[in-house]
């Protein structure tokens, strides 16, 4: 009577099948596509591309028209934004139309915005902050902010503007009023003859002044904001 085999018994095949199913399951291996390797779930995310540049800032330009001519100016708000903001408020509500040059300095400056041609002073609103020190100097050409020599933040409506490169303007740092400077906040890019006409006026002692207001008024007699320039 014949033994049935166990069933944990694992069945044994002919040696030479076991060999060629061996190399058939190599052959398999051989010519099967090589799977790509998983990325690493650490990966570094794709660099984002860098951040744009800022939009340039408009130059606003201003024209005065004085009794002697026409002057151009043009601001720098990226230097001295808030001394700019003033002086475009002032010149949107007309405050400089009818006022006059009433200090002359030849070599030195001419200085407006703040006085009637007979010497009376026109209202102002409260001071800006001196923006001095922005890396704008006094040199011919330039306008800046006028202020009391005592008090460093009080420029209001007057400027003035420098008829030769005028260092000592530029100020020394930090709070002592009187070596803070002026703030320089654009500059003349038309009419700098008109400028000279003006600084060439005889002058003398008037109204509150002990000298240098022109003894013929030299009248701003409107200002108009014209169309931005390009930006640089």
């Amino acid at each position: 009577m014949r033994q049935r085999p166990s069933p944990r018994r694992p069945t044994r095949l002919p040696a030479m099948a076991g060999a060629w199913l061996a190399f058939a399951c190599l052959a398999l291996a051989a010519t099967a596509p090589a799977t790509p390797p998983a990325t690493p779930a650490s990966a570094a995310p794709a660099a984002s591309a860098p951040p744009a540049a800022p939009a340039p800032v408009a130059m606003p330009r201003v024209l005065l028209v004085t009794s002697l001519g026409e002057i151009t100016l043009e601001l720098d708000p990226s230097a001295a934004p808030r001394t700019v903001a003033n002086f475009l408020a002032y010149a949107r509500e007309g405050h400089y139309n009818g006022t006059v040059f009433h200090r002359v300095v030849p070599g030195l400056l001419v200085q407006a915005g703040g006085f009637t041609p007979d010497l009376q002073p026109k209202p102002a609103r409260e001071p800006v902050p001196h923006e001095g020190g922005n890396g704008l100097s006094n040199r011919r050409g330039t306008i800046a902010a006028a202020r009391d020599r005592g008090v460093v933040d009080s420029a209001t409506t007057q400027f003035f503007i420098n008829l030769a490169d005028n260092p000592q303007f530029d100020g020394q740092g930090g709070s002592d009023p009187y070596t803070a400077g002026y703030a320089v906040f654009g500059r003349v890019v038309l009419g700098m003859e008109v400028i000279d006409r003006i600084a060439a006026v005889p002058t003398g002692a008037q109204g509150p002044f002990t000298g240098w207001v022109p003894v013929a008024p030299v009248l701003i007699e409107r200002v108009q904001l014209l169309e931005p320039a390009p930006s640089p």
